[in-house]
């Protein structure tokens, strides 16, 4: 069967779309009354909160894993005040996530009508978020920066730069066999292929300010980024390059796997995030572990894991354990995976940002 063509797929301006939201009508002020929570999920609120505050004291990994629904829906800075009062220590999401947050700091404007776009073809085919999110992370990768990171360094500086084809062309003649080898040739093949000026590309971001991945680089917080091949709208794009995702998406993943090694006593909180949080973070502990017993060292123990989500959890009191399989509760790999996990598992069927507005508000008063 005979591939399509991505190269000739026909991109359009970003103006030109007729986004859904804008970042003034959508972001949420840390400042601002949050919505109530029943009485349990306040419970919940509580005790995340005391165990932050213990791993903190400790030295320990706070992970906070999110989907691109707590950008979606205004929780910049509500991350980026966790963040400044070093109440977080590694954030992670998928790709959604970033291209969510990355509209937002350069357009002010996000989400699309995807059922009307997909029936006339323009769905996700927006040239400046598939060419400048590309563009980071082939430039990034010739430094050894993931994902996240490539993204955060290019809003943060409003730019970046690439180097000349003929710098790269030396360092593949005469270093073939480097590790960066690959990226050097991604990047002087897209240079080429798209006609990609060497030096300085000057990308303004007029709402960087409110960015979650620039405030990460402020914060020197790692957030990695977790994609997948197909997944999100860059893949609808002439640049889009399989290759280069992978590779971001492999630092981050051994990025990841460095806040789990940190995870004992620590707290991971899953909003939001039904399918990458799980799955990502089961293989990145069995990672750990393995390392540690070839040293003689114990696994990952004494660590808490809050799992936020509106599903009902299907109506099963995970405190009790896992589910039979005959029970659909069995397959909610939200709750599922993370029980698995070793630690102690919550789950609060919760809005994502009000638990998390909650929570820093929590935080703060402690």
């Amino acid at each position: 069967m005979k591939p399509i063509d991505l190269s000739k797929l026909k991109t359009y301006p970003l103006a030109q779309r007729k986004s859904m939201a804008t970042i003034e009508e959508t972001l949420i002020d840390p400042a601002s009354q949050p919505s109530s929570l029943s009485s349990s999920n306040q419970k919940h609120v509580t005790q995340c909160a005391t165990d932050i505050r213990a791993a903190r004291e400790a030295g320990a990994s706070i992970m906070y894993i999110y989907g691109a629904h707590l950008i979606k829906n205004g929780g910049h800075l509500l991350l980026d005040e966790l963040m400044n009062g070093g109440w977080v220590t590694h954030l992670a999401t998928n790709g959604a996530g970033v291209i969510h947050d990355w509209e937002w700091g350069f357009h002010g404007q996000s989400t699309e009508c995807v059922r009307s776009n997909v029936a006339t073809g323009t769905f996700g085919t927006w040239e400046e978020t598939g060419r400048y999110l590309h563009l980071a992370l082939l430039a990034g990768a010739i430094n050894g920066e993931g994902f996240g990171q490539s993204v955060g360094r290019m809003v943060a500086e409003d730019g970046l730069s690439l180097p000349s084809k003929a710098e790269l062309d030396s360092q593949l003649r005469s270093e073939p066999a480097h590790p960066l080898s690959p990226a050097r040739a991604e990047l002087l093949v897209a240079m080429d292929r798209h006609d990609l000026a060497e030096g300085r590309h000057e990308i303004q971001h007029p709402w960087k300010s409110s960015c979650v991945l620039a405030n990460a680089s402020k914060h020197n917080v790692p957030l990695t980024v977790h994609p997948g091949i197909g997944y999100d709208i860059i893949s609808n794009h002439p640049m889009f390059n399989g290759g280069a995702l992978g590779r971001a998406a492999g630092i981050d993943f051994a990025s990841f796997g460095g806040a789990v090694e940190r995870l004992d006593n620590g707290v991971v909180l899953s909003l939001g995030s039904a399918i990458m949080g799980p799955q990502v973070f089961e293989k990145s502990i069995s990672c750990v572990n393995n390392l540690r017993l070839q040293e003689d060292r114990s696994i990952v123990e004494d660590h808490s894991f809050y799992v936020v989500d509106i599903q009902d959890g299907g109506d099963w009191d995970w405190s009790q354990g896992e589910p039979p399989k005959d029970n659909p509760a069995y397959y909610l790999r939200f709750c599922k995976s993370y029980d698995r996990m070793g630690g102690i598992m919550h789950y609060a069927q919760c809005d994502n940002i009000a638990f998390t507005h909650h929570l820093l508000n929590e935080l703060k008063s402690l």
